[in-house]
């Protein structure tokens, strides 16, 4: 696939730094897949895992609804916040090690939440899970190229990465309902736990080392950064008066780390990684589809409970379908179609599939059918997702030197952040601008099916430098 030349996209400085050494022979490649994928799960799930666990959450520490969100939001604040300085050190001081780093700190930091005996233990737990997903997640990315060379190796390794990856939130949330029905909320952390012990004890053994590049972490760039993007997602969330000055405030401080990026010789996030077409195509399509799939399952339990008049488990089990959808296609197809496909290609099939499944939830109803009404447009967005996840990944890393993979992958999983948050917070206030509910949903849903769709267009119809 063509890309821009990448005289831009780093200067001459940093081409002159070497890369980092080259990774031993991997003897175990499907271990080594599964180690990295694990992470992931971990990461994904840990949005979504406690989701079903919140009432039981609110009842033990008698929270009301504003303190019980920052149950999920404190993970989404710090993950989203660090994740450009995660994948920074990961590209400084190596991928493995950082990748340790974070498991590691993921794992205690759910050990400390399972046996939190307050409220502001069980936050600070939510944090600092937090951070340590933005540790390892850029980290695991990069590791995935280390480990498996260009080519159909690679595309089947993103197919199953992505597969994994893009299963975890909707199967979190299931499992979390399971686990806290039979063996109360702190069961839901005790899993991650295990999960993360069993990453760690693989990592050694299915792991390549490597040492990072020589260079070092830009603390001015590093702290704005973090700070202009954690007050742009704890704005959003927020809501209120009061979210214009947090927004504000995370305005300035992402104007003064751009600033600080363009000065500096080791940036936290190199700027001339945006003036590589396939980037910025790869974050849009990111943004594009967390904004349209997660704005589906934000209001699908609203239609479901609040209309259909499901109860939490069966909601959660009416999503199964999609999370099915793009664990097959991503993991059945993808990888084959890369093969004889350009990333780009696939990336606008699958926007406009995301589009399209979340364009038929216009004809639900106030009384719909299951089968008529919601399942289509679960599968459909659910093999548009599939199909995206793992194009948008490969494009997001395509003409970027090896020794910046961390980085960029932290930019893509950003962007997948502010789609998850910014953009499905835009819905929330389209579907309020009308006092019927279900009129509101209809709005929404018409609003991302455009919107990736006219996405889908601007990628495909772009012109190549």
């Amino acid at each position: 696939m063509a890309v821009d030349k990448f005289d831009a996209a780093s200067t001459d400085a940093e081409n002159s730094l070497p890369g980092p050494a080259p990774a031993a022979p991997v003897r175990r490649p499907g271990l080594a897949l599964g180690v990295l994928a694990g992470a992931l799960a971990l990461d994904v799930s840990g949005l979504g895992v406690l989701n079903a666990a919140l009432p039981s959450v609110g009842e033990r520490f008698h929270l009301g609804e504003t303190t019980l969100q920052w149950v999920m939001t404190a993970y989404a604040v710090t993950f989203a916040g660090f994740l450009l300085v995660g994948g920074r050190l990961a590209d400084v001081l190596g991928r493995r090690r950082v990748f340790e780093v974070g498991v590691a700190l993921f794992t205690v930091s759910a050990l400390v939440g399972a046996a939190a005996p307050n409220t502001a233990t069980l936050l600070g737990a939510r944090a600092a899970q937090g951070i340590g997903a933005a540790l390892s997640g850029p980290a695991a990315l990069a590791l995935l190229t280390d480990t498996f060379p260009a080519g159909p190796a690679r595309n089947r390794a993103f197919g199953v990465y992505a597969a994994v990856g893009a299963a975890s939130f909707s199967g979190g949330v299931l499992l979390g309902g399971v686990l806290t029905e039979f063996l109360g909320w702190r069961s839901v952390l005790w899993f991650s736990v295990l999960l993360g012990l069993g990453v760690l004890a693989a990592t050694r053994v299915g792991l390549p080392d490597g040492a990072g590049h020589r260079g070092r972490l830009d603390l001015p760039g590093a702290i704005t950064g973090t700070l202009g993007l954690t007050l742009l997602v704890v704005g959003v969330s927020t809501g209120g008066a009061s979210a214009w000055i947090v927004l504000a405030a995370a305005v300035l401080f992402l104007v003064l780390f751009v600033v600080r990026e363009h000065r500096t010789a080791d940036p936290v996030l190199p700027l001339g990684l945006f003036r590589t077409n396939a980037v910025r195509e790869a974050s849009l399509a990111a943004f594009l589809q967390y904004t349209g799939s997660v704005g589906m399952l934000f209001f699908a339990p609203l239609y479901l409970q609040g209309m259909l008049h499901y109860s939490p488990f069966e909601s959660g089990i009416a999503l199964v379908p999609m999370s099915l959808a793009v664990f097959l296609t991503a993991n059945f197809a993808t990888g084959r179609l890369l093969a004889k496909h350009s990333p780009r290609t696939l990336m606008a099939v699958g926007l406009v599939l995301i589009g399209v499944g979340t364009g038929l939830w216009l004809g639900t109803p106030q009384d719909g059918d299951y089968l008529l009404h919601v399942l289509p447009g679960l599968v459909v967005s659910g093999i548009g997702q599939g199909l995206n996840f793992p194009s948008m990944t490969s494009a997001g890393l395509s003409g970027v030197p090896e020794r910046q993979h961390a980085v960029a992958g932290a930019v893509n999983v950003v962007t997948q952040q502010i789609g998850a948050s910014v953009g499905v917070a835009l819905l929330v206030l389209v579907a309020a601008t009308t006092e019927d509910q279900l009129a509101g949903y209809h709005l929404a849903y018409v609003t991302a099916a455009a919107a990736c769709v006219l996405g889908a267009v601007f990628i495909a119809v772009r012109r190549r430098a």
